[in-house]
């Protein structure tokens, strides 16, 4: 709702966003399709921070930061066999 009433560019739905995808990763039940949304969701608004705060933002290091962690759950939950049912 925040991407469509302040926009996808606006900085409260940037922020909104990066805390859902941090909850995501770091949730220890999330399933693999929701550390792929975390990942899909950081990777989306990568450009989009650096084209609305610069490259060298805090803000962007934080979603590169939050970006690697995403990917490294996520890499480590793919490579984990899941427990027989």
């Amino acid at each position: 709702m925040a991407r469509r009433v302040l926009g996808e560019s606006n900085d409260i739905t940037l922020r909104m966003r990066l805390i859902y995808a941090r909850a995501l990763y770091r949730d220890d039940s999330a399933t693999i399709d929701d550390l792929r949304e975390a990942v899909a969701t950081l990777e989306d608004m990568e450009p989009i921070v650096r084209r609305v705060f610069g490259t060298s933002h805090p803000t962007v290091k934080t979603i590169e930061g939050r970006l690697l962690k995403a990917r490294a759950v996520l890499r480590a939950r793919e490579e984990t066999p899941s427990p027989a049912a």
